[in-house]
This record gives C-alpha cells, sequence and structure tokens, in this order.
C-alpha cells in the first residue's frame, strides 16, 4: 500500500488511541465492523475517501487533519488554488483532492476525484450524508443500488450517499469529477 495510505492509518490509530477507545468502540461509532476498522488502521488496506470523512465527523476532527496530519486554520475563506489542494492517491487509479482543506469547520468536503480507467468491477461503498458529483472531464459510469447511470461531461447528481454507490472511468479515457460530500 502506498505511504499516504499508511500515514493515514497512523493518524486513525493515533486518533483511537487519544480518544482511549477501543478498536471494537471506535468501530462501533463509526457503523462499521472491527475487521474493517483494523483493516484501514493496518494501512495495508484502501480506505475510502467516505470512511475518513466519515471518522472526522464522528470524532468531531477536520478530515483535512487524517488527510495531511495538519488542521486547517481559515475561518473566513480558503482559496485553493488549480492543483494545490491537499492530495491523497488512494490507489494508482483514484486520486482526490480536496478543495476545503483550509477552512476550519466546513459543513460539506468537496473534492476533486481524478479516476484513471481500469478493468476492474464497480467497488460499493456507503457512507452518511448525500452526494452531489460534476462531471469535470471524461464520462463515468455511476451505480447508486441496482441503478446504472452514464455521466459525461456537465453532467451532475445528487444522491443519498447512504446507497451503496461507487464508479468507474469509461471510454479507455481518465474522468475528473467535483465530488461534494454533505
Amino acid at each position: 500500500m502506498n505511504t499516504q495510505i499508511k500515514q493515514i492509518a497512523e493518524r486513525l490509530r493515533g486518533l483511537r488511541d487519544a480518544l482511549d477507545l477501543s478498536l471494537a468502540q471506535a468501530a462501533e461509532k463509526c457503523g462499521i465492523s472491527e475487521t474493517d476498522y483494523a483493516r484501514y488502521e493496518s494501512g495495508e488496506s484502501d480506505i475510502p475517501m467516505s470512511f475518513i470523512c466519515e471518522v472526522a465527523e464522528t470524532f468531531g476532527i477536520e478530515t483535512t487533519a487524517l488527510i495531511s496530519g495538519n488542521d486547517p486554520h481559515s475561518e473566513g475563506y480558503s482559496v485553493t488554488r488549480k492543483g494545490t489542494g491537499t492530495s491523497v492517491e488512494r490507489t494508482k487509479a483514484y486520486k482526490y483532492q480536496s478543495l476545503a482543506h483550509g477552512f476550519r469547520n466546513a459543513k460539506v468536503d468537496p473534492f476533486e476525484v481524478m479516476v484513471e480507467p481500469c478493468n476492474k468491477l464497480i467497488s460499493l461503498n456507503t457512507h452518511s450524508g448525500q452526494e452531489f458529483n460534476l462531471v469535470l472531464e471524461g464520462s463515468m459510469q455511476l451505480r447508486i443500488g441496482a441503478n446504472d447511470i452514464t455521466l459525461h461531461e456537465g453532467d451532475s447528481i445528487y444522491f443519498d450517499a447512504t446507497k451503496p454507490h461507487g464508479m468507474k472511468a469509461l471510454n479507455g479515457k481518465k474522468v475528473k469529477f467535483l465530488a461534494v460530500i454533505i
């Protein structure tokens, strides 16, 4: 697994230790199995961005703190210049860039997401809240429950993120989209 994932895993473990929670207690508070929580803390498994957002919300910390180890400080506004957001490369295929990494107590988590084409099946995940996606470049297939929706550049979708969902790039080309987790 890549270095960034291992660093996020260490921060997850450190947070749990600081809160004096057992693995089982932390997993229960986040609504996942103890086995899954342990996998994420090990740094040997991909950590879904939705889980990182869930941990941040559950334990009252900033998503940016888990992603980068830095706390945001701005309360009036925060500008993210092109290509300068806090980045997380979960796998070679998925790259996330936080667009509100400098703003303290942000009410939503906006990300620019870049997904390379691959032949893997769509992996589904869930998280609390809602999600908005706007395709900036390329095309993607988004699966929400049993529904497959194809989105092209300029298309957007707003959905219940508690429903199993996942996506993949289409036409052998990368897709770039804005994802806002609410």
